[in-house]
């Protein structure tokens, strides 16, 4: 299980890097040309999946709790972005942003009365996301 542990961190990364900077429309929508956005966002969200995986690796009793926090935190985040604001209330900023970079993207989730939809591609972030923090358990309550 300490293998998957490493593992899944490293593909929600390189996941992410495919969506976040190759055009696989309509899976992503690169058109808008946010290169900038895109940095920013790289530079929060990439570390996450390294240090997890570091943690796991490194396999003493402090890294995988580091790294299991670091997971529900990955977790705790996708659920903020994502499906808050898909069931409840979205934000001025969350919307603008969903119509200025997500809304052309697959979904299969219905988006009649939503401001915020998710779309495929955050669909297999949070399924990746979800993989990792289980793994990460598992690990961290069997060392």
């Amino acid at each position: 299980m300490t293998t998957v542990a490493i593992i899944v961190p490293l593909v929600w990364l390189a996941w992410l890097a495919v969506v976040d900077w190759v055009p696989l429309f309509p899976l992503n929508d690169l058109h808008s040309g946010n290169a900038k956005g895109r940095l920013l966002a790289a530079a929060i969200n990439y570390p996450f999946p390294l240090l997890i995986a570091g943690g796991v690796a490194v396999h003493r009793t402090w890294s995988l709790v580091a790294a299991t926090v670091l997971c529900v935190l990955v977790v705790a985040g996708h659920v903020r972005s994502w499906w808050l604001p898909y069931f409840g209330p979205a934000t001025p900023e969350q919307r603008e942003l969903y119509l200025r970079e997500y809304s052309r993207t697959w979904k299969v989730l219905p988006t009649a009365g939503r401001g915020v939809v998710i779309d495929v591609q955050h669909m297999v972030v949070g399924v990746l996301s979800l993989l990792m923090l289980a793994a990460t358990i598992v690990v961290t309550l069997t060392a």
